[in-house]
Order: structure tokens, then sequence, then C-alpha cells
């Protein structure tokens, strides 16, 4: 099989994006990547990011998105108006939204630019824990109703997806921080879009720290890119690190970030998110 007949990998569907005129471009939900309610919130957010990759005006790499989740997506078509609204010398700042039947589900900013180099540092450094293939860092299964989940091999080193029917009485966790290996399923090489959705493969941090599921869903996600393209080519299909935990819970909201490191090291992106939950 060529390169040319292969087919097309499932998250490649998913985000996929029609570039129609002017600033418009249309897309379709995709149900292997269906989540509780909607699609998958990160499979929406590496849509829009897609959106300005394949709009003829954009000029650079992604070095920031800011996605707003302001109402449910529904299954089917959607269209997404991706619009420059100032180019400078190394940086284009962007608006988005996707609406469906005329009605907005979600707004979104981006900011892409030129790299330059410069002198740099690293003060986070990736942790040191055991790798992917050691025993007992097995693979997350997550239940039918995470359809997205099924797309991704997890494998949690700490802070593990809790049961969703326990069969004893779970103890609150003392800290919301997980610790996981992950990559698509199948593997796929990975880019901007893809860490963009890999950013929002953390669930919602009220689980472990309650025990047991809860109502709960991301209003606002940001990625910051810290990774050049070159950097992430150098991933090829390997295993990525990820590490996240929130700092405040109280009045219905909590905070949520995260980090995600190469194979080799390299900090590649970090997010941020503001959750929703009940209970």
């Amino acid at each position: 099989m060529t390169g040319i007949d292969a087919p097309t990998h499932p998250f490649d569907t998913a985000i996929a994006v029609e570039y129609i005129d002017g600033h418009r471009l249309a897309g379709h939900t995709c149900p292997d990547y269906a989540n509780m309610v909607g699609p998958f919130g990160g499979v929406t957010a590496a849509a829009l990011l897609r959106a300005v990759e394949r709009h003829p005006e954009r000029v650079g790499d992604p070095l920031s998105l800011t996605v707003n989740y302001a109402g449910p997506i529904a299954d089917g078509p959607f269209e997404i108006t991706a619009r420059p609204v100032r180019t400078n010398r190394t940086n284009q700042h962007w608006q988005l939204e996707l609406t469906q039947d005329g009605t907005v589900t979600t707004t979104a900013t981006a900011v892409f630019g030129i790299r330059r180099d410069t002198w740099s540092d690293l003060e986070l450094s990736m942790p040191s824990v055991p790798g992917p293939d050691t025993e007992g860092v097995e693979p997350q299964i997550f239940p039918d109703f995470i359809a997205w989940g099924r797309n991704y091999d997890l494998r949690f080193v700490a802070g593990a997806v809790p049961d969703v029917e326990p069969t004893a009485e779970i103890p609150e966790n003392p800290d919301s921080v997980s610790t996981l290996w992950l990559r698509d399923t199948p593997a796929r090489p990975v880019d901007f879009a893809s860490l963009t959705a890999m950013s929002d493969a953390f669930y919602p941090r009220v689980f472990l720290r309650r025990g047991r599921y809860l109502p709960a869903g991301t209003i606002s996600l940001t990625v910051y890119f810290h990774a050049t393209a070159e950097e992430l080519a150098a991933q090829g299909t390997e295993y990525l690190l990820g590490r996240a935990r929130a700092n405040r819970f109280g009045h219905g909201h909590f905070d949520q970030i995260a980090h995600l490191w190469g194979h080799d090291g390299t900090l590649l992106a970090t997010s941020h998110q503001l959750v929703y939950f009940k209970g």
C-alpha cells in the first residue's frame, strides 16, 4: 500500500474542513470522537486550528489557541468562520466562530507566528516516571459512552480514571494530579492539530478528587504551543508524557493545567482550562 492509497486516519477525518470562500470553511462531526454530550472538546479545538492552517491567508505556525465552548454541538455539519484580524511582522491574530444552522456554538481566538532563533531556557523538566511499556502501566479502558477515548492509547502512571460504577465506597483523592503516557490509536505522527486535541485528553480533575464521575465539562480551553514544527516531527509516533492538575475547586468551577512533553524530554505544549461541575 502506498502513501497515495493509504486510508485516512480517523483523527484527520474528524477534523477535516473544506475551504468554501472568503473566510468560511465547512466541517462535520465524527461519531468516533463523540463524548458524553456532543463531540470531544479536543477534536473541536483541533478542527478550529485546522481551519486556520487551511486558510490561504495564514502566516506561520500556531503559538496559542483559546476555545470557548458556548453551547452544545449537535451531530452533523457545521461551518467555521476564520478571520485574520491583524498581521504583524512575526505574528498573526485570528478570530473564529463555529456555527450550526446560524447559531454560534463555539468561539475562539488564535495567534500564529514565525518563530525566531533567540536565547532559550527550560524551567520545567519532564518528570521521571516509568516508561509506557513498564509492567503495571496499562492502557486505560473507557466506557462505551466516551467514544473518543478509544482513539487514544492512554497509559496512566498515576491518577487513573475512576470506575464508572465503583463496587465500594471510594475515598476522595488528596490531590488532582494525573501523569500518563498517550498517543493516537492507530499510531499517527504528532502535529499541531493532534497536539491540540491531546491537550484536552485529561479527564476532569474533579473525578479524581471525588473518586467518581460527576457532571462536568470544559467551558474554555487555552493551548500554548512551545514546540516548533521540527520538534513535533522528531516525536514521530512515540508516546508523549502528560501531567495535569487543578488548583482550586469551588462554586461550580475549577481550573485545570496540563503539560505535554515529547519522548525526548522536549516541553511541547501547556494547556489551561476552566471547567464547570455539579456535585
